[in-house]
């Protein structure tokens, strides 16, 4: 089945179910696409809270619910911080939430009072205070999320509909569960750029990097916007760029700020982004390289939940989530790795490429080898000794994660399209994976941009 190209550009080269999808449309309203966090201690976060308790606990962290509509994590997070006098950095949160959607999450603000955060009034975010706790929110927190996703636009009957939902589900039940990919808004799917400027910093060309993501234009991004970077491409001119380019495009702007002042300064331009979008652009091209191992192993046939020799494995803790407690695969366990895999207590992993992790043995080795040569880079240029705050170790990462408590609606009349039918879909994924990834293989989509992608 054809893979739009776009999804090839971002390493998902495949699917893993045959079953025709469904097509339709996200997020043809904001309200289509709800994204709710669960925390590990089973705390949830709710776009319409019902019954806030009183502020409890103690401690130097004040904890939020922060709800936002179209808003940017990182730019949310700023905002919050400026809002209320602290530091950026004072401002934590479990994990980044879809842009173009609905979100609740919980954020933990060092410095805060409940009577602050209360009277913070900014346009598509709302700060509700909860509680006092002694450790700042992080990704260790974060069990998952719950999506309430709204399918638009979809061409088939009622009966049709359902049934290739049911042939979709049926085949992730066989498969134990959904390729695990990096979804399609680590890279951003309107201009899938973060991985390539990821990929000049691993090499160590800063140049490229600032240039990749300042000027390298694409197809489906606004037309002022393109042309202002087809123009700075063509003339290195900051300082005209800086007047031409869009106001909203706000992470450019501080670049080129500085680059008219320092026009050779690459790592400075680059250091005026915050650490953690920096980080990004190292840990996107990470992601990129495990959906291209990701998917050369669903090509060449080998399973996903049953380990080879060779394959790494994780240990998957109580609650379900995978650890970083790993092992490797060889004759001498290679069975009893298979049994705890159909116990559910392990799962293949492939790896995330880092300086300090290893390349996997056998077959699935020998495809990470031949990519990364391909690629021209190696596991050690992840230290990266001009900008050393953006390396990455690497680590493990599950070739499946389960799709929990899935639901669905049964299709109706879609009023804002005549003709055609909607559902409304409910499912949990574990942290770390996106609803994105699922919703491709149950859509299909031919056209990302189109299908809301």
């Amino acid at each position: 089945m054809r893979v739009p190209k776009l999804e090839k550009m971002l390493g998902m080269e495949v699917y893993a179910t045959k079953s025709l999808g469904i097509g339709g449309k996200i997020r043809q309203y904001t309200d289509d696409f709800v994204v709710e966090e669960i925390l590990i201690d089973g705390s949830r976060a709710e776009v319409s809270p019902e019954n806030v308790p009183l502020i409890i606990g103690e401690g130097k962290y004040l904890v939020c619910l922060l709800v936002k509509r179209n808003w940017d994590n990182l730019l949310a997070v700023r905002e919050i911080a400026r809002k209320l006098g602290v530091a950026y950095k004072d401002v934590h949160i479990a994990g980044i939430k879809d842009a173009k959607a609905v979100t609740a999450q919980h954020v933990s603000i060092k410095g805060a009072t409940p009577e602050k955060a209360a009277k913070v009034k900014v346009n598509g975010l709302t700060l509700v205070p909860l509680r006092y706790q002694n450790f700042k929110i992080s990704p260790y927190h974060l069990y998952g999320n719950k999506f309430t996703i709204t399918i638009r636009d979809i061409s088939h009957s009622i009966t049709e509909t359902k049934e290739r939902i049911e042939n979709i589900l049926a085949e992730i039940q066989d498969l134990g569960g959904i390729p695990n990919f990096y979804g399609h808004q680590r890279f951003g799917t309107v201009r899938p750029i973060t991985h390539l400027v990821g990929k000049e910093i691993v090499k160590g060309d800063f140049e490229k990097a600032v240039m990749t993501y300042l000027a390298l234009p694409h197809e489906f991004e606004h037309e002022k916007a393109r042309k202002a970077r087809e123009r700075l491409m063509e003339t290195y001119n900051f300082k005209e760029a800086l007047e031409e380019f869009p106001r909203h495009l706000k992470y450019e702007i501080l670049m080129l700020k500085h680059l008219v002042k320092n026009p050779n300064d690459y790592i400075g331009a680059l250091r005026k982004l915050p650490l953690q979008l920096r980080r990004l652009f190292t840990q996107a091209y990470q992601s990129y390289l495990f959906n291209k191992f990701l998917s050369e192993r669903i090509k060449r046939g080998l399973p996903l939940r049953e380990p080879q020799t060779g394959d790494y494995i994780v240990y998957v803790d109580q609650k379900g989530l995978p650890t970083q407690y790993a092992a490797k695969v060889d004759e001498s366990n290679l069975g009893e790795m298979r049994k705890l895999a159909e116990e559910g207590r392990i799962r293949v992993a492939i790896p995330i490429v880092g300086y300090r992790q290893h390349f996997s043995d056998g077959i699935q080795g020998e495809i990470e080898r031949k990519i990364l040569e391909k690629e021209g880079v190696s596991p050690e240029d992840f230290y990266v000794k001009g900008m050393r705050e953006v390396s990455a170790k690497g680590e493990l990462r599950a070739a499946l994660t389960p799709l929990i408590d899935f639901t669905y609606e049964k299709p109706c009349r879609d009023s804002a399209n005549p003709l055609k039918r909607m559902i409304k879909c409910s499912f949990i994924l574990q942290r770390g994976s996106y609803a994105t990834v699922f919703l491709r293989e149950l859509m299909k989509p031919r056209n990302l941009i189109e299908a809301g992608f």
